[in-house]
């Protein structure tokens, strides 16, 4: 029986680091939705109504409506060109047909440049995009901007067709916001 107290701490030490273990949490939240899926809980019919039909207001009736939720810029740019401006003008006859609705422009940039610079234009991009909507008479209130530099490509590749892609700004309205 000397072994008897050498268990008995041993099965101490054991019970004592198994307390102090997290335990994960009972619920956990669903994983970020993949591009073109939809989230975990939707029916991804969302600015769907009955049969298909667009929902007025919603992010679908928006991209169908305005026909194009994203402006592109050149290289190491920000300026809008007449096409961009050409772009965000129809947003804004859209947005102008439904006050309530909030949008958020996100600013995007190539792969090329340092991380902090691409959050920088992108941050340039979308102010650019935000500043034209509300000189046309968009509240400014309704818009919020966001950069995500060269994080969240659209197009995937080290050539200029990719790049040119994503530079970009995208008008994305905030469904549930009317």
């Amino acid at each position: 029986m000397a072994n008897t107290p050498t268990k008995l701490l041993l099965m101490a030490a054991l019970m004592a680091t198994a307390a102090c273990t997290k335990k994960p949490p009972k619920d956990l939240p669903p994983p970020p939705p993949v591009a073109g899926e939809p989230s975990p809980g939707s029916s991804g019919m969302e600015g769907s109504g009955a049969a298909g039909t667009t929902v007025p207001g919603s992010s679908a009736d928006f991209k169908e409506k305005a026909g194009s939720d994203t402006v592109l810029f050149a290289t190491d740019s920000y300026d809008l060109d007449g096409e961009s401006r050409s772009i965000l003008d129809r947003q804004i006859q859209w947005l102008q047909q439904y006050p309530a609705v909030r949008v958020t422009v996100e600013g995007h940039a190539d792969e090329r440049g340092t991380r902090e610079y691409n959050l920088a234009l992108g941050d340039r991009r979308a102010n650019s995009a935000k500043n034209y909507l509300a000189s046309q008479g968009v509240a400014a209130a309704r818009i919020t901007t966001i950069s995500y530099g060269k994080e969240r490509p659209v197009a995937m590749g080290s050539d200029e067709g990719a790049w040119a892609q994503n530079r970009r700004a995208v008008t994305v309205v905030i469904d549930g916001a009317r």
